[in-house]
């Protein structure tokens, strides 16, 4: 159960409790969890909620439909996550970006398909601060820098990773930053 405050979840559970009643059912307080959603990270601390004088366990955070909502309504936490599943998306299919029998297209192909729907499932919901948008891209520039490759300097004629400007010019595709607002315009 989710409310603004204490008092509102309360009542939600009572209204709960009631129509689960009505149809012949129970709520086990054992299995359930309330969570008040504010940008204070103290409302609602000291007061607990009860069903039935059995007292229900307070969550900060928890996973509904594969996104993760806390209490602060903070988006951080699930822009984390699906980094990090990202990140171990990139590492399972690393070496095939990293083939060298592979075109570019092909293993930009592979990022687009296999790698980028982990991160941006779900992105529509996300408010986005400059933060979150700096991670977004180092995640992209990784994977950019694993697609094409090192670059031989003309003038050393040594090699050397790509830079930003570089990769921006070789990827001729939306970056995951407008990816992710043009999802959230449509």
């Amino acid at each position: 159960m989710m409310g603004g405050s204490v008092h509102t979840v309360t009542e939600n559970a009572e209204d709960l409790v009631v129509s689960t009643k009505e149809i012949g059912l129970e709520v086990n307080a054992d299995k359930t969890k309330y969570m008040v959603m504010s940008r204070d990270r103290n409302a609602g601390r000291g007061h607990g909620v009860k069903i039935d004088n059995s007292s229900i366990e307070r969550a900060e955070e928890f996973k509904y439909l594969g996104t993760t909502i806390t209490d602060q309504n903070s988006i951080q936490e699930e822009i984390k996550s699906r980094l990090k599943l990202g990140n171990a998306c990139y590492h399972s299919v690393q070496n095939l970006l990293s083939f060298r029998l592979l075109s570019k297209k092909l293993k930009i192909k592979i990022y687009r398909t296999i790698i980028l729907p982990v991160v941006l499932y779900e992105c529509e919901t996300w408010s986005q601060t400059l933060r979150e948008e700096r991670r977004l891209r180092v995640f992209e520039n990784r994977v950019l820098k694993k697609v094409f490759g090192p670059k031989r300097d003309e003038v050393t004629g040594e090699w050397r990773k790509l830079h930003k400007e570089e990769l921006n010019h070789l990827y001729s595709l939306p970056s995951i930053v407008r990816e992710v607002k043009s999802r959230r315009m449509r």
